[in-house]
């Protein structure tokens, strides 16, 4: 382990490969949920926790579980079940905590479980830290912080998007461009500009 591979990872999860703008992964939160800021950060903060947590137990159940017994095959269903638990335990909080969030939410607070932003993580992480069936050495601290990473990554796409939809709802936007139209076309110019990151060398 050293500074550099953090570094990388971090340039690498929020800008070079951002999981949403460039990777194109969770689009369907991004899109519905990102008309305002206070609930695009809050699900972006709930899907953080879920892709840290995440992340962190499908190593244990990777490296201590499917490889030693040869069951990787079985790696997407695991995964899949991890993610489920830990989106449960973020929907029983956010319901106990703030109801009003709760019902903002709506439906894609459980799709969470198949939001491929968190799954994809958890699957890169077995790609790239795990080569021949053995853990590469601070494969778990990296895990982790790779997760960290994404979301953080997650995090600025939704307050980038939030933050401009915003802005256009005090403009004179035509009809037909309203809501999820003008969504995708916001998006697809942010999706333009990260694309400058991919020059990065390391």
């Amino acid at each position: 382990m050293n500074l550099q591979e953090f570094l990388t990872i971090f340039i690498s999860a929020v800008f070079v490969y951002n999981v949403i703008l460039s990777r194109f992964l969770g689009l369907c939160s991004f899109i519905a949920i990102s008309k305002e800021t206070k609930p695009a950060l809050a699900m972006s903060s709930a899907v953080m926790f879920v892709i840290v947590s995440s992340s962190a137990l499908t190593w244990f159940v990777y490296r201590f579980l499917l490889l030693p017994l040869n069951l990787s095959y079985l790696r997407t269903i695991s995964f899949i079940l991890v993610i489920a638990t830990f989106v449960q335990l973020v929907e029983m909080i956010i319901k106990k905590v703030s109801p009003q969030l709760y019902r903002a939410f709506g439906i894609y607070l459980p799709l969470i479980t198949v939001n491929c932003a968190v799954l994809g993580v958890a699957v890169l992480n077995a790609d790239m830290f795990f080569i021949n069936g053995k853990a590469v050495a601070g494969s778990f601290y990296y895990s982790v912080f790779q997760g960290v990473c994404v979301g953080l990554g997650y995090t600025l796409a939704m307050l980038l998007m939030s933050g401009i939809r915003e802005r256009l709802e005090l403009c004179n936007v035509p009809k037909p461009l309203k809501d999820f139209p003008l969504a995708f076309i916001i998006a697809s110019v942010l999706s333009l500009s990260f694309m400058g990151f991919s020059g990065f060398k390391f």
